[in-house]
């Protein structure tokens, strides 16, 4: 299965999304913030298959945390959420870098299409 770092400020959902997704095979690794998975990238040289992000979270937001990883890691599939309209609207004009952004609240069965969807779309992709 996949290598993913899901980051992510509120524990709660932290926590219901790694326990989901390790459910289903995957190995899990978690952040609290942009910052915090930036730091955990570089540790492992960007080595995960999905970063599960949300966007609104303090220190380094979700997209700020895209934009230094992508050209980092530029085989690294990016998937973000959120629950705020226009912080979505603020991922539009990432779609070289980013997969999708998932909207919040979802539930078990859409997150885990989500990054299902992330992982393929990551493995089809021609590497940089």
């Amino acid at each position: 299965m996949a290598r993913i770092l899901v980051t992510e400020d509120d524990d709660s959902v932290r926590a219901f999304v790694a326990r989901a997704l390790t459910l289903d095979g995957h190995q899990i690794d978690t952040a609290e913030d942009g910052a915090d998975a930036l730091d955990r990238l570089r540790a492992v040289g960007g080595a995960f298959d999905l970063l599960l992000s949300d966007i609104r979270m303090p220190m380094m937001d979700g997209i700020a945390l895209a934009m230094e990883a992508a050209p980092e890691f530029p085989d690294l599939t990016i998937l973000l959420m959120t629950g705020f309209a226009d912080q979505r609207e603020r991922a539009d004009g990432l779609d070289r870098i980013v997969h999708d952004v998932v909207p919040k609240p979802f539930s078990l069965s859409e997150i885990r299409t989500a990054v299902g969807g992330a992982l393929a779309a990551g493995r089809d992709r021609v590497p940089a």
